[in-house]
């Protein structure tokens, strides 16, 4: 038998190559670690990604859902969601770096899409930001179902005042996947808005993500920019 014939498994490949030369379906395999009786962990691997739509839809996927599926089980559902949250919680520590500025939507998009975009329900954080853009934290002010937030005006203005803002956005994700203002979005965020100017710490602008789009509630003209009309 040559060398050729001998199978490499993930670990040995990653050890041999880098791992960031690894495939998606080889790295679930080695976040697996064993596949089950008559199937290798790379045909596992394999089989979870395509019933989950890639790794998008694995980043949705719960472990609840994830255990179910025949050679999975508890243990490995549960180490698979905790290295897609892994992952998602690194991208987010690197978007905090004091060096960012969120100056507009674009930028605020780039802050969010990793982890945001791809939740089964509604969050809303708010950014808080020095006098030249620059982001200085984020906050999750709530956190919601599938079809919306309960949240009070007060709620993030707390949060903005807590922790002396210059000014801040709001961004929130629509698991919908449709971006554009509810009118109970541009309700409450006006009223913030508002509220805001009067202490003196503005609201710049209100995004929204999807899993493919952003929108801004200043671009569109739902909300106007400080000191304007």
């Amino acid at each position: 038998m040559s060398m050729s014939d001998v199978w490499i498994g993930p670990r040995e490949r990653a050890a041999a190559v880098g791992i960031e030369q690894m495939g998606d379906a080889e790295l679930v395999a080695i976040v697996l670690g064993t596949g089950c009786s008559g199937l290798p962990v790379n045909v596992l691997a394999s089989l979870v990604l395509e019933e989950q739509g890639g790794v998008a839809g694995l980043g949705r996927a719960g472990i609840g859902e994830l255990a179910q599926r025949t050679g999975m089980g508890p243990a490995k559902g549960a180490r698979l969601a905790a290295a897609v949250e892994l992952g998602r919680r690194v991208a987010f520590a690197g978007s905090l770096d004091t060096a960012l500025k969120l100056p507009d939507r674009v930028a605020v998009e780039a802050w969010a899409r990793p982890r945001l975009a791809t939740l089964d329900h509604e969050e809303l954080w708010l950014l808080v930001l020095d006098g030249h853009h620059g982001l200085r934290a984020a906050r999750r002010v709530a956190s919601g179902g599938i079809h919306g937030l309960h949240v009070a005006t007060r709620d993030p203005l707390r949060v903005a005042l807590r922790e002396a803002a210059s000014a801040f956005i709001l961004v929130h994700n629509h698991p919908s996947g449709d971006p554009r203002a509810s009118d109970e979005d541009v309700t409450f965020t006006r009223a913030l808005s508002h509220a805001a100017a009067v202490v003196g710490t503005p609201l710049l602008d209100h995004v929204i993500v999807a899993r493919r789009r952003s929108s801004s509630m200043l671009e569109s003209g739902l909300l106007s920019a400080p000191g304007g009309g």
